[in-house]
């Protein structure tokens, strides 16, 4: 062996080994959670219910941090500048995997720059309908799209949010065209709904939940690949005819890219540990999301395959940020 191949095996070593000492001694202080998103909003109140049992299995405690503008990619540049120890980490929803479709100039990249942890949750959203709409399942929505192309509206919280690519995959997958109305935020919409002003809309089931038990909606199936603990009797869009429709809002830690493997598995772990407490577990639940809690590989295969199939949903239908 000569003294190069030394040299490279001696470096591999030492670093695997300094790697080993970064997660014996990780945290050694105080954690950041960084959510693009403003506090009060899903992805919020799931970075605090999970940082709070996390902080128990980690010793330290976790502070979550709101640094919200330009669709979240401010707090993403800023964490994947941020020194790579595990001490400062980003939360976010599934609009992560989204963004990069809608805008070229993104200040990071969000498969290099960052280091998938863990995915959290998914949540399913609602396919509901205004009750005066003759239509009391998928097929008879199609039905009606296709009967009046163009004609039928669908409302979401604007261009690019997660329920409007919802609606853009569904158009995409059962051949209709329907308008999409956007507004400035799900709850515009969903107000609008209940008021007749749009036809349906693919809402959360933790606010339009409430509306389909009070029969103010109706649901006609809902976007997850499995039916949803909350409404088990509410069939998928799957099972109604669109064969491998599947969408969800999900929720997932990523930490800058470099950071040590170990103290990624540790933050992993303690991540899956927080979504498996009765506490998180419970909550999550109740509130129409699923609780995962992923192994690092599993969360960075799901999070190629979101960007993938956002990027071919985005260019089919022409979809554009401004």
């Amino acid at each position: 062996m000569n003294n190069k191949a030394i040299a490279v095996i001696a470096a591999a070593v030492a670093s695997t080994a300094a790697g080993s000492a970064c997660a014996q001694d990780f945290p050694s202080k105080p954690i950041r959670f960084l959510v693009g998103q403003a506090p009060g909003g899903a992805t919020d109140i799931v970075a605090r219910l999970v940082a709070s049992k996390m902080s128990e299995a980690l010793g330290q405690n976790i502070a979550v941090e709101n640094r919200t503008g330009a669709a979240g990619s401010i707090a993403a540049a800023s964490v994947a500048k941020s020194l790579a120890d595990g001490h400062t980490a980003l939360v976010v929803s599934s609009s992560y995997s989204i963004n990069p479709s809608l805008y070229t100039n993104l200040p990071f990249d969000p498969q290099k720059d960052l280091a998938p942890v863990s995915l959290l949750a998914e949540a399913p959203f609602l396919l509901v309908v205004h009750p005066s709409i003759p239509a009391r399942s998928v097929k008879d929505l199609i039905g009606l799209a296709k009967a009046k192309p163009g004609t039928l509206t669908y409302g979401s919280g604007g261009i690019g949010s997660s329920g409007h690519l919802a609606g853009a995959l569904f158009e995409l997958a059962s051949g209709v065209k329907v308008t999409h109305v956007p507004y400035k935020g799900a709850g515009q919409a969903l107000v609008d709904l209940l008021g007749g002003q749009i036809t349906f809309m693919f809402a959360s089931v933790l606010s339009s939940g409430p509306h389909v038990k009070r029969e103010r909606l109706r649901v006609l199936g809902v976007t997850s690949a499995k039916r949803s603990h909350a409404l088990p009797q509410v069939p998928t869009i799957a099972e109604t005819g669109l064969t491998g429709y599947a969408t969800t809002t999900w929720y997932g830690v990523l930490v800058p890219a470099g950071t040590p493997q170990g103290v990624i598995d540790r933050l992993a772990a303690a991540a899956g540990k927080a979504v498996a407490s009765p506490e998180v577990r419970d909550r999550m639940l109740a509130d129409g999301a699923e609780p995962v809690g992923s192994p690092p590989a599993a969360f960075q295969k799901h999070l190629a395959t979101e960007i993938a199939k956002w990027r071919k949903v985005v260019k089919s239908a022409g979809i554009s940020a401004g």
